[in-house]
């Protein structure tokens, strides 16, 4: 089951969180019941309680039926207590049949004695009589049954408070502590495992980030994050490990390029040289002149070639006096030609204070030559800008021309060899490379972004 990080940080409080409620809802359920148990016996109170009033009332009428028939005769203070007497009969037999259960007989007895107690049907000494010799004793039974039932009740519910105390405890004991122990359980479970590969995972980065570029394991099943995170960790290093050996092929390349235009100079050239100084001290005036000028002329454009091919292997003026001189004088003494577009070169003297690496220096030399070379080659511009200044903590190369512009997507695809070199060398050095529409009305701008942090210092 693949649960996320937010997931498997919020189970143990979700746990604990669930088996409380729980717990609380047994508990609510217990208390519901003993509430309903209330209920009844408070019902029972009521029903004991008018049985009482009835009771009571019926003892009265007696009475003062007893009286009348004494004295022989009615007045209206005693008729009115009778009518009063009665009213309160009837209500305690209206609460009475509504609070306790009785079978029908008993309910139709009931109302038949209220009824014939009724003062306003007339007063029958042997009537009343009747009716209250089937009521009393009716009461009577009512009342036992009643005062019984309460007294079971009483004893049912104060032994239900001490089974409800005592199982309340012990499930919340038990709950409580489950929940508890659960909770710490899968806290420390997860803790510990989260904590373990997120431990796994920044000593791979301080590794990667010291040189060490042993990627992480990547994990088989994507689970959470941290797999996610362990994926890319270990995608980046494989792209690092890439980059880096790019640098370090491109380094090894124009080391050896440097190595071979400096043998050529000690070698090649001089002897090309010693050989032409040879010539010129046994040149003599005779039939031969013509062909050892010739041969002088030959000898001299071989040299000049030379020179220009161990420009190209390693500009020796980007060693000797530095960036912006390198790019002025190969503009100067191959693109500032008729037939080709006009120019403006500007470097920043920001740029000459810094201290770029070598690679740097290189790299951004022939990304310039480059980007010009396809500014001549397929833009068909008449004249182009080449700046290179500092911004900020950023070194920015600008290639812009006023020619027909080209598909930007290709530049994104890296499609054609110019472009994928551009690419490759701002790589290897970490730059980044765009292209976009120039300043001019048509044409193409080309920015490289190379970012000092770690690759070039001022100097004092």
């Amino acid at each position: 089951m693949r649960l996320t990080l937010k997931q498997q940080i919020v189970l143990a409080p979700a746990t604990v969180l669930t088996l409380t409620s729980l717990l609380l809802i047994f508990l609510q359920y217990t208390y519901w019941d003993l509430s309903v148990k209330r209920q009844q016996e408070r019902k029972i109170t009521q029903t004991f309680v008018a049985l009482a009033e009835a009771d009571l009332s019926a003892q009265r009428i007696q009475g003062l039926i007893a009286h009348v028939n004494r004295v022989g005769r009615f007045d209206v203070a005693e008729m009115e207590t009778l009518n009063e007497l009665h009213n309160y009969l009837a209500g305690a037999v209206n609460r009475i049949n509504n609070l306790m259960p009785l079978p029908e007989n008993t309910r139709a007895l009931l109302k038949q004695t209220v009824t014939d107690l009724d003062p306003k049907r007339g007063y029958d000494a042997l009537r009343f009589k009747a009716a209250l010799e089937l009521l009393r004793p009716q009461l009577v039974t009512l009342a036992e049954m009643s005062q019984e039932r309460r007294a079971s009740l009483r004893a049912a519910h104060l032994q239900d408070i001490d089974e409800l105390v005592a199982r309340t405890a012990l499930v919340a004991l038990i709950g409580i502590g489950t929940s508890v122990l659960l909770g710490t359980f899968l806290s420390l479970f997860f803790a510990r495992r989260l904590l373990r590969r997120i431990k796994h995972l920044s000593d791979s980065a301080g590794r990667i980030a010291k040189g060490d570029l042993t990627p992480p394991d990547a994990p088989s099943r994507v689970q959470d994050e941290l797999d996610e995170l362990a994926i890319s960790i270990n995608q980046m290093t494989d792209r690092l490990i890439r980059v880096v050996s790019t640098e370090k092929l491109l380094e090894g390349a124009e080391e050896e390029r440097r190595r071979i235009a400096m043998d050529l100079h000690d070698q090649s050239l001089s002897d090309l040289s010693d050989v032409l100084r040879a010539l010129q001290h046994l040149r003599c005036p005779g039939e031969n002149q013509t062909e050892v000028e010739h041969i002088e002329e030959d000898l001299q454009r071989a040299i000049a070639n030379l020179r220009d091919v161990m420009e190209n292997l390693h500009p020796q003026t980007l060693d000797i006096l530095g960036l912006g001189a390198a790019l002025q004088s190969h503009f100067e003494r191959h693109l500032d030609k008729e037939g080709l577009p006009e120019y403006h070169l500007y470097v920043s003297p920001k740029v000459e204070s810094l201290n770029l690496s070598r690679l740097c220096r290189l790299s951004l030399y022939r990304i310039a030559l480059e980007a010009v070379h396809n500014v001549i080659k397929h833009s068909q511009a008449g004249r182009y800008e080449v700046t290179l200044d500092r911004r900020d903590s950023d070194v920015v190369l600008i290639v812009e021309d006023n020619g027909t512009g080209f598909d930007y997507s290709q530049a994104s695809r890296g499609e054609g060899r110019g472009l994928n070199n551009i690419r490759e060398r701002a790589r290897a050095i970490g730059a980044r490379a765009e292209w976009g529409p120039s300043r001019f009305s048509h044409g193409t701008r080309f920015m490289l972004t190379l970012p000092l942090n770690g690759n070039a210092r001022q100097e004092d």
